[in-house]
Formats: C-alpha cells, sequence, structure tokens
C-alpha cells in the first residue's frame, strides 16, 4: 500500500486496547487505530505517557467548552510527537548490530523492496556503495500510520449544565472527527457501524480531508463496509462534497471482534468476489464528482490524482498465512487486518494481565456472540471476563445496571424524556419493576430479567483493562470486558511481536494447529447461526417473510462459490478440506430450517 511499509494493519480492538498501540509499534512502520469512542479514557493514558516521557501535560477538563474535541487532538499530538521522536532515534541507530533499526527491517514482508535492499545491504563490504545505500534506507524509512475509528451512528447529544442541547457540532462523532481534524497528525479516519450524513457533511469543513496543489491528502477517509452497495452509496455521497475514500476495509459481519453487523447472508467471499470485479467502478464513478466540487469550489483537482483507486483491504478472522495469500493473490486485496491474535502480544495491546490469561486459555464453548451491549447489536465476547462477573453480581444483590457516568452509549427514552443507556441502572431498575408486574409465566419472566440484567457498561468496562495495564487503575475497582473474534480461540500463547509478524508473513511454523477450520469455514457456521436465530425468533411480520428467503438465497449462492474455492489447490497452511466438508454439512442444515420456516409459515 502506499502509506505503509507492510501489507498487514491493526484495526480498532474495543475503547483501550488499541488506544497507545501506535506509540508501541509505528516506529517500526506497523500502522494502527485508536478508538475516539472514549476521550476521558484518552486523556488519563495522555497524562501517563506525558509523564513517561518528560513532556508537558495541561489538563483538559471534562467540563470545558470543546473538551472532547480538545482531548482528542491533544491526545493525537502526544502520540504523534512520541511516534516521531522514537522514529528519529531509530534512524540515528547504526546498522549491523541487533537493535531496532536492525528490527524494522527485519519485520518488513520479503518481497519488499526495502527489504529487498536491506538484504542486499547485510551482504556488502564497508564502501561508498554500502555507505550510500545506508543512507538512502534511512531516508526510505517511515512511521506506522496513527490512524482513529470513529463509530459513526454512535452519536449522543451533548447537553449543557442546564440540561440544554448543545450545537449539532457538538455532538460525539462530531466532536471526535473535530479533534482527529485539528490534531496534526497526518493519517487516516476510520468510519465504522452505519452511515451518518450528517457526520459526513461536516468533513467538508476541513480542508485537510482535500488534496493541496501537490496531490496529498493530509486526513484520509477510511471506510469499514460488510457489502458493496453500502460502499458504492457511501463513496457517491462522499464524491459529491468532493471527498475521496483512500481505503474501503471489508470485514467479515460476524467473524470479527466487538460487535457484529451481520448482512443478510451474504459470505464475505462472495462479497471479495463482488469487489474485485467492481473495484474499478468505484473511481470511474466517484472522479468527475469529486472534480465537479472541486470545479465549484475554485480549486484544481491535480492531474497525477486521476490515476489514483481507493485501495480495498480485508479483516476479520484470518489465521494464517495460507489464508492472507488466498486473500490478496485470488481476490486481489491490498492488505489485511489482524486484531484478535494481538491480543495475546503484549509488546503490542495495552491489556490487564487477568484478561490476556483470559483469552490465552479460552476455548470454543468460551467464546460466544453475546446481547450484552446497550447498543442492542451483538457483541462478540467470551465468558468469565471482570465485567461479567460484576454484573452478575450486582444483579444477585439486587443492584442491577451500573452508575452510567460517560453516557456514551445512551438512546433508550422508554422511561425517560432525555435518553439514558440500557445498562445503567437507572433503566435496570425501572425495567425490573415492570417485568415483576407483568402476567407471564414464571420461566418467561425470569428468562426477561436474566437477558434484561445482562447489558454491560461497555463504556467503563471496554477501558479498564487499559487502566489497569498502564497502572492507573486497581483490578479491584475497575472490571474488564474484550471483545475479541472466535479466531482467538487457535491462538493460546502470548507471543512477541516478530513471532506474530512472521506467522502473518509466512516465516517459519504456523502459530495455530493445522486442523484450525478455514476463515470462510467459519464465517459459514456463524451465519447459519444467524439464519436458525432469524427462523427462532420468527413473528410472522412481513419484513421476516421476505428477508428469510433471502437470506436462505443469499447463504446458497456464497456456500456455491465457497465449494468452488475448495476445490482448488490451497496454499501452504490452508485448511480448504474443512471448508468442502463445511459446506457440505451446513447446507443440509440450512435445508433443514428452511423446512422448519415453511411450516410454522403455513400454520
Amino acid at each position: 500500500m502506499i502509506n505503509s511499509v507492510h501489507t498487514f494493519h491493526i484495526p480498532v480492538m474495543g475503547i483501550g486496547f488499541s488506544a497507545d498501540t501506535p506509540i508501541r509499534v509505528a516506529p517500526l512502520g506497523i500502522s494502527s487505530v485508536i478508538s475516539l469512542v472514549d476521550d476521558l479514557l484518552l486523556e488519563k493514558i495522555r497524562k501517563y505517557y506525558t509523564e513517561k516521557y518528560g513532556l508537558p501535560y495541561i489538563k483538559i477538563s471534562k467540563d470545558e467548552t470543546d473538551g472532547r474535541a480538545k482531548r482528542i487532538s491533544a491526545y493525537l499530538d502526544i502520540v504523534h510527537e512520541i511516534v516521531q521522536n522514537k522514529m528519529e532515534e531509530i534512524k540515528k541507530q547504526p546498522f549491523f548490530e541487533n537493535n531496532k533499526k536492525h528490527k524494522y527491517f527485519e519485520f518488513l514482508p520479503e518481497d519488499s523492496i526495502l527489504k529487498k535492499k536491506y538484504n542486499q545491504l547485510l551482504k556488502m563490504e564497508h564502501s561508498k556503495e554500502r555507505d550510500a545505500l545506508e543512507k538512502d534506507l534511512t531516508r526510505s524509512m517511515r512511521s506506522g500510520s496513527i490512524d482513529v475509528n470513529i463509530m459513526a451512528t454512535v452519536d449522543r447529544t451533548l447537553l449543557d449544565k442546564n440540561g440544554n442541547p448543545l450545537g449539532q457540532e457538538f455532538t460525539d462523532a462530531k466532536a471526535g472527527l473535530r479533534g482527529f481534524a485539528n490534531s496534526c497528525v497526518e493519517s487516516s479516519i476510520v468510519f465504522s457501524a452505519g452511515i451518518n450524513q450528517q457526520l459526513y457533511s461536516y468533513m467538508s469543513k476541513f480542508r485537510d480531508f482535500y488534496r493541496d496543489k501537490m496531490g496529498r491528502i493530509k486526513k484520509r477517509i477510511i471506510l469499514k463496509v460488510s457489502d458493496f452497495r453500502s460502499a458504492f452509496v457511501q463513496g457517491k455521497f462522499l464524491a459529491k462534497k468532493g471527498l475521496e475514500i483512500y481505503e474501503f476495509r471489508i470485514e467479515s459481519g460476524l467473524n470479527c471482534g466487538g460487535h457484529a453487523f451481520a448482512s443478510n447472508g451474504i459470505l464475505l467471499p462472495k462479497l471479495l468476489k463482488e469487489f474485485k470485479e467492481k473495484r474499478n467502478s468505484l473511481a470511474v464513478e466517484f472522479k468527475p464528482l469529486i472534480k465537479k466540487y472541486y470545479k465549484k469550489m475554485g480549486w484544481q483537482y491535480p492531474e497525477s490524482a486521476m490515476k489514483n483507486h481507493p485501495f480495498i483491504t480485508v479483516q476479520g478472522g484470518i489465521g494464517n498465512h495460507g489464508e492472507v495469500r488466498r486473500l490478496m493473490e485470488d481476490f486481489e486485496m491490498d492488505s489485511t487486518g489482524w486484531a484478535s491474535p494481538f491480543l495475546l502480544v503484549p509488546e503490542v495491546t495495552c491489556v490487564d494481565d487477568s484478561t490476556r490469561e483470559l483469552l490465552r486459555q479460552a476455548q470454543e464453548k468460551d467464546l460466544y456472540l453475546s446481547d450484552v451491549s446497550p447498543l442492542n447489536i451483538p457483541f462478540n465476547n467470551v465468558h468469565g471476563t471482570g465485567s461479567e462477573l460484576w454484573t452478575q453480581k450486582k444483579a444477585m444483590e439486587g443492584r442491577p445496571g451500573s452508575p452510567c457516568r460517560k453516557k456514551f452509549l445512551v438512546s433508550n427514552t422508554e422511561f425517560t424524556e432525555n435518553p439514558i443507556c440500557l445498562a445503567s441502572r437507572q433503566y435496570q431498575k425501572t425495567k425490573l419493576i415492570e417485568f415483576e408486574n407483568m402476567e407471564i409465566s414464571a420461566d418467561k419472566k425470569a428468562k426477561l430479567i436474566r437477558k434484561g440484567m445482562e447489558k454491560a457498561c461497555l463504556c467503563d468496562h471496554l477501558g479498564n483493562g487499559a487502566l489497569i495495564a498502564l497502572g492507573i487503575a486497581e483490578e479491584r475497582k475497575a472490571p474488564q470486558a474484550v471483545c475479541p473474534g472466535p479466531n482467538i480461540e487457535w491462538f493460546n500463547k502470548f507471543y512477541t511481536l516478530k513471532e506474530m509478524i512472521g506467522h502473518i508473513y509466512g516465516r517459519g511454523p504456523s502459530l495455530v494447529s493445522s486442523k484450525r477450520p478455514h476463515m470462510f469455514a467459519k464465517e459459514i457456521v456463524m451465519y447459519v447461526n444467524h439464519f436458525e436465530k432469524l427462523i427462532d425468533n420468527f413473528s410472522n411480520t412481513p419484513k421476516e417473510i421476505k428477508t428469510i428467503p433471502e437470506c436462505k438465497k443469499n447463504l446458497e449462492e456464497g456456500l456455491d462459490f465457497c465449494l468452488e474455492i475448495a476445490q482448488k489447490s490451497p496454499y501452504p497452511g490452508e485448511n480448504l478440506e474443512s471448508l468442502s466438508t463445511c459446506v457440505k454439512q451446513q447446507r443440509r442444515r440450512i435445508e433443514s430450517l428452511y423446512t422448519r420456516f415453511k411450516i410454522t409459515l403455513r400454520h
């Protein structure tokens, strides 16, 4: 990729797990993503790192005007300063020694031009030519990108001290965007979790999202997508405002970490095939709209940029180098994203010891798609977290719910005029009374209560692991949530960064068992499970009557294509045999489930 020396990136993980990842890996050329959900958490981490590196720190109080945007800008500026300082230190280090400069080049992919030049250098005797090559290599070193993530539809309206709504520019997502736009980083913002047209329109206020006279864009746009139509619609909307998509980041709807946004049965291989076939049309459709906007604004659109096309990358459940080759060679992906496995790499992620050990031991039975999110969106989870134990304990004590100090996920107005959170003590106490007064069977009542009381305070709990790891919070006072993808079950040790990069690039023995099912097979099972849930929860609405047959059709088309893939020659380490077996098993299961649906429909 044009702005990266590596062919993988580290996506956002939770609220805090990748909050300081750029400080850890960007000086080694690796790009990663910081969540901008919790600016208060970032403020605490900024204080920690300014003290660690002897940098000035002026607190930005919780009540300061436009404090959220200011805290985000201040955090990103500090991360940028630390990364640049580290980068300069590494550049000054000599070659031919076991230092971080050696690591920088050692970690590069084998087919990298820089890596080939470095290997050439190692074979040279001291000479003027070698000195010149050393200078050339040093000049070519660049840090990984300090990217950020915004959940576009998590866009709470902030209130002033008197409880009155502030202006539209002070919603959470817009303030987060403004914080990024006003920071000094030259990197990308990743938009996930849906479309927010007001937020996208707001970007047009910041010149850094547009090309300068040299054709460079300081603040790039990445869209995380799980279907082609959404990518096209969002890209066209932005193009009309002169805004270019730098990268479409495809993610499996279910085989991922964090919140799961299931498509209606469209499997990842089918989606990748569509992007491969139509990727050129994205630029063809968008460029005229972008040029038209530049002309309207009186700007010159650089001719050199006309040949630039959006990059297409993929993430979600990738487990070995064979699968990487399938994605990059067969589907022509530009890069792959690796998240959950890095939760077991202490050099990379900010995870407390208890949670990391829980993840190391996690088996398939421990990993599940939960209902703990206050957003009422399925959330990938693992049993036994501090958050789960704390939430259960409070419910058993008759005090379900959390204090809701941060209010990032407030959305419900069932009992109140202003939105409150489903995990809040206020909501759960009121809801519990409603459940108790229902005239239903004891079993149904118990099930409703158990499901309702399951909601967790993700605002606090997803960030606590990072605070504990940095010594800012005590574990006994800070319940920790975590959101790994199901792929974590096959990674059962703590790894060094060198080991994990070697695994991604296929150097040496694989870190996972040869019995691990193919990533496409795992996704198939998860989508058939999703299909089963649709049928189990069927309530005979017109939407369901239309959606369920469509889901079946999409699944069957995806299975047909997966069977085509399974009949190809596997790349080294790629378990295509498991894909073939899975297709046959899940096809029978789909037919059985659909028969049940038709019987229910007739009655």
